[in-house]
């Protein structure tokens, strides 16, 4: 372009005489290289996402989580396990070079060495090919997270009787407890010491609500024990007995 032409003078400086529109590219003059962010990438992305959380709903339905009762912190028997997606750091802090001593390498250094490594794959393979073979630092460092944390996951998990535990541990509905029947004045000078006011339990004893015992087997428990609770905790006579009995049946009709 010649000097001055097309151009106009506005003090010192030159600006443009002809106002062009500011239209996007025309991306056909490069075909299978790329394409509009708007709405062509977007949509894209829209659809695989749908495609996922579709997927992973159906997934929830199929299998819900298992709710258990509230947590009780005087129960030492039980044993908490953290949501699945925290299970590879709970089972890794299982071995002996992330646990006992070395607590702080299984907590703090090889969750972050882990994880920065990850965040710096991009920044120790800047090839600029995107196919697996061309960037092999990222696709071996990303490949062996997921087999880490897969292969963890799986060893945490593999053991546990899941739905033994939730049966175990299952909510308790909240029932209300009829302190003036003869039942409860039975429970109250036998029974309250170990299983709570309410029927709750506690540190020394399960929960009598949601159980699905009947009144012989019940009567049963009481004279000759179960599990840890030894023969002979009940001193009342045998009419006491069946009020406790019927007591607790009623309770648990309540509940259900």
């Amino acid at each position: 372009m010649h000097k001055g032409k097309g151009m106009k003078f506005v003090g010192d400086s030159r600006i443009s005489a002809d106002k062009k529109p500011n239209m996007p590219k025309d991306y056909s003059e490069y075909p299978g290289r790329t394409e509009a962010f708007w709405p062509n990438f977007l949509l894209k992305e829209w659809l695989v996402g749908a495609v996922f959380l579709i997927g992973f709903l159906c997934v929830t339905i199929a299998h819900p989580s298992p709710l258990e009762g509230m947590a009780d912190p005087t129960n030492a028997s039980y044993i908490p396990l953290p949501d699945w997606y925290f299970l590879f750091l709970y089972e890794l802090l299982k071995y002996k070079f992330a646990s006992g001593p070395y607590i702080l390498f299984g907590i703090l250094l090889i969750p972050g060495l882990a994880f920065g490594g990850l965040l710096l794959a991009p920044f120790l393979d800047k090839g600029p090919g995107r196919r697996p073979h061309q960037r092999p630092i990222a696709v071996g460092m990303m490949l062996l997270a997921v087999a880490s944390v897969m292969w963890l996951t799986y060893e945490s998990a593999e053991h546990v009787d899941w739905e033994a535990r939730a049966e175990a541990n299952k909510p308790v509905a909240s029932v209300e407890i009829d302190k003036e029947a003869p039942g409860y004045k039975v429970f109250e000078s036998n029974c309250m010491s170990c299983h709570g006011d309410s029927l709750q339990g506690g540190a020394a004893a399960p929960s009598l609500i949601g159980i699905d015992r009947s009144a012989d087997e019940i009567m049963k428990i009481a004279q000759e024990g179960t599990g840890s609770m030894p023969p002979g905790v009940f001193k009342g006579t045998d009419k006491e007995l069946k009020q406790l009995a019927e007591f607790i049946v009623s309770v648990n009709e309540e509940a259900k």
